[in-house]
């Protein structure tokens, strides 16, 4: 048995994120090479890929939204007798449904937005919807990242649209809250550099988080230290209430009263030139490589234990 494995980054997928989980996979790769032996595996179907020793390397999941980030490759991982980075199957699978992960944040004393979920959109009660939550709204996929299928809402016409648009599936609606977007990495149980994300139009949606220029990144945000130590604090909590661990990015809306509302945690987050991690990593000291090795570090850390309890 290897003491000192090495690092297989899954990358791709199955997903419609699939070409941005590439894009994160070799700039992962490519630096986990300056520290470590390790390579990529380009993911395309929902099993793991033959050939590989649980006991001769870990797993860097690079695989965003479907099967990668919803606990199913995880669960696999963990069958399979494989130390891997990032957070376990339940908390991944917890987190990839942002229903569900604003429940137990808010039960943990996170302000989150209030909202509302549906799979049949030829059922939705229009008028009941705006009556609860207001005629300003955000339509998205509880189970999708990087803004995949994200409508922003103003009153009953657009609602309509919006819903004659889509089909069924797992949905949310939830009341917009206006103001500045800013989301935090977290690294172990620290928190990083807030960062504000500011696109052209308004909304941060998949054409704008991965179009360079399209969005102005501020890092370190320029906040109030109460509102700063709010959302770290809350960063914290909700990543340790979602069962965590390893690294992650929460995302909130600060909203103009100055009030943060949680929108999410990214439980394996983009790891491309423009992702935010990094931006936020690097307010707190951590250039590019640095900081994969750092996220690699605790699995590296979990395969020594495990090695020394087996020997």
């Amino acid at each position: 048995m290897k003491t000192d494995p090495s690092i297989t980054v899954f990358a791709g997928g199955i997903g419609p994120e699939r070409e941005i989980s590439l894009s994160t996979g070799r700039a992962l790769t490519e630096a986990l090479r300056k520290s470590f032996e390790a390579q990529m595996i380009d993911v395309t179907e929902p099993v793991l890929p033959d050939g590989l020793d649980p006991e001769n390397t870990i797993i860097f999941p690079a695989i965003h939204g479907t099967f990668g980030e919803d606990g199913t490759l995880q669960t696999m991982l963990e069958q399979g007798g494989f130390t891997y980075a990032g957070s376990g199957s339940d908390s991944s699978r917890l987190c990839m449904d942002k229903h569900l992960s604003k429940e137990v944040v808010r039960d943990a004393g996170v302000r989150v937005a209030r909202d509302l979920v549906f799979i049949d959109p030829k059922e939705v009660e229009v008028d009941r919807v705006l009556s609860e939550l207001g005629p300003d709204l955000v339509l998205k996929p509880t189970d999708q990242g990087s803004s995949v299928a994200l409508y922003v809402i103003n009153g009953k016409d657009e609602f309509t649209d919006a819903l004659s648009e889509i089909g069924e599936g797992n949905w949310m609606v939830e009341r917009r809250v206006f103001g500045r977007e800013v989301t935090i990495g977290i690294l172990g149980d620290t928190p990083l550099g807030v960062v504000e994300v500011i696109p052209t139009g308004g909304v941060y949606d998949y054409e704008r988080k991965y179009s360079a220029g399209s969005t102005e990144y501020r890092y370190p945000a320029v906040l109030s230290c109460e509102i700063n130590n709010e959302l770290k604090e809350f960063a914290t909590t909700a990543f340790s209430s979602c069962g965590c661990r390893d690294f992650g990015r929460v995302d909130f809306i600060v909203s103009e009263d100055g009030q943060s509302h949680f929108l999410e945690i990214n439980t394996l987050p983009g790891l491309t030139p423009t992702s935010l991690l990094p931006k936020s990593a690097s307010c707190s000291g951590y250039d590019f490589d640095k900081l994969t090795v750092h996220l690699a570090e605790p699995a590296l850390e979990r395969f020594a234990r495990g090695s020394l309890l087996s020997a």
